[in-house]
């Protein structure tokens, strides 16, 4: 029985080859080894040759572009099928090909071929992808350079799993295809990241702005921070109250503003505290200050730490000794006397006083409070308190 709807004979495919091979292949292979059978084959090296310039394809297979016919008959190479030896379709406009032995003559030894000798192999130790493969990756849009660096990787893994395929440019393409969506994919969540990076450090930015301060005639130490010198450090109370004008007049001679002030005042404390503590004289016997008195050079390191000028403290050594020889008092430590003098004139002469208020004479001496600020009594002993430089 005959049917318009069927004017050309039906294309016969095996479904176990389809399955095998894969559909448009199974259809390619069936349509060439139909016309195997009726063109005349070309002997030359061993084989017969199929040749079919583009009239003939195209009668044959109009259905496929001449992409689509470079692309399966390629397969079929990779496959181990065929033998190609045209250049690709594209460009040459021909198919050149051979089958292999077990396909010769015969289209149904032909069909059956790929159920017998499946043609899979072992991937070469140097296997390269070729131009058309190339070609083909390319039209997803991937760079060369990132094709080339995954061919060492792929040849390793598939060399160590000993595993064979029938076309290792079909899997090679699979493999760069899904690496290159994760690279994508990973390229856009770094962008991301990056992004939500910049606007935190761009708000946090703004945010510290607002709290930087400059340094002011008034600024204390926190709390939390006299209690990590005193409580923690074991520092002298009044040590570290004395230590307050010399650096605030250094950080406002600087003009720097800033969030760390706390921070900053710790260190330089325990700067001097350490130097203080190690290297000056703690004599057990008080004496009264020699008429040619000089401070050691630890007290001049101590002064250079707090910042304050050498040659200021300098100018005040012959008053001191003046003063006191006159006094005719006596101490351990005329270093440690000399320290606080020299530090209270500091302060004095930028303008800064304390923050206990007190009144205290050119030799360092403490006098009654002023009037005009109450404090708590344990609170103003602490102050008062002087003994470091005892």
């Amino acid at each position: 029985m005959s049917s318009s709807l069927i004017p050309e004979r039906p294309l016969l495919i095996s479904p176990s080859l389809a399955a095998t091979i894969g559909l448009e292949e199974a259809c390619m292979l069936s349509i060439l080894g139909d016309m195997a059978t009726y063109l005349p084959l070309v002997a030359s090296n061993g084989r017969e040759w199929l040749d079919l310039d583009e009239t003939w394809v195209s009668r044959a297979m109009p259905f496929w572009t001449d992409y689509d016919v470079q692309r399966i008959s390629r397969n079929l190479k990779d496959k181990g099928i065929i033998v190609l030896a045209s250049a690709p379709y594209v460009e040459s406009r021909r198919l050149t090909l051979a089958f292999d032995e077990a396909g010769r003559g015969s289209s149904d030894a032909l069909v059956a071929a790929p159920a017998i000798n499946t043609g899979a192999n072992l991937i070469a130790p140097y296997w390269q992808p070729d131009q058309e493969l190339l070609r083909q990756i390319a039209q997803h849009n991937i760079p060369a350079e990132f094709v080339r660096q995954q061919v060492p990787e792929f040849v390793t893994y598939w060399r160590e799993r000993g595993e064979t395929s029938h076309s290792w440019g079909a899997k090679f393409l699979k493999d760069v295809l899904h690496k290159w969506r994760s690279y994508e994919t990973q390229i856009a969540r770094q962008k991301r990241e990056d992004s939500e990076r910049q606007v935190r450090e761009r708000d946090t930015e703004f945010l510290n702005r607002d709290l930087e301060t400059a340094m002011h005639s008034q600024w204390r130490p926190s709390k939390d921070a006299l209690e990590v010198l005193v409580k923690h450090a074991s520092i002298s109370l009044a040590f570290v109250e004395d230590s307050i004008p010399e650096f605030v007049v250094y950080w406002q001679e600087r003009g720097d503003v800033g969030r760390t002030w706390n921070s900053k005042f710790i260190q330089h404390v325990k700067r001097q505290w350490m130097r203080y503590s190690s290297a000056l004289e703690h004599d057990t016997e008080p004496k009264r200050i020699p008429d040619d008195w000089q401070p050691s050079k630890d007290v001049y390191d101590v002064l250079k730490l707090a910042n304050i000028d050498l040659k200021f403290a300098q100018q005040q050594v012959t008053e001191f000794v003046l003063f006191w020889r006159d006094s005719n008092q006596v101490y351990a430590s005329w270093n440690t006397k000399f320290l606080q003098h020299v530090k209270f004139h500091w302060a004095k002469q930028h303008a800064l006083t304390t923050v206990n208020s007190q009144q205290v004479n050119h030799a360092g001496q403490q006098l009654p409070h002023s009037s005009g600020r109450t404090r708590d009594s344990s609170l103003a002993e602490q102050l008062n308190d002087r003994s470091w430089a005892s």
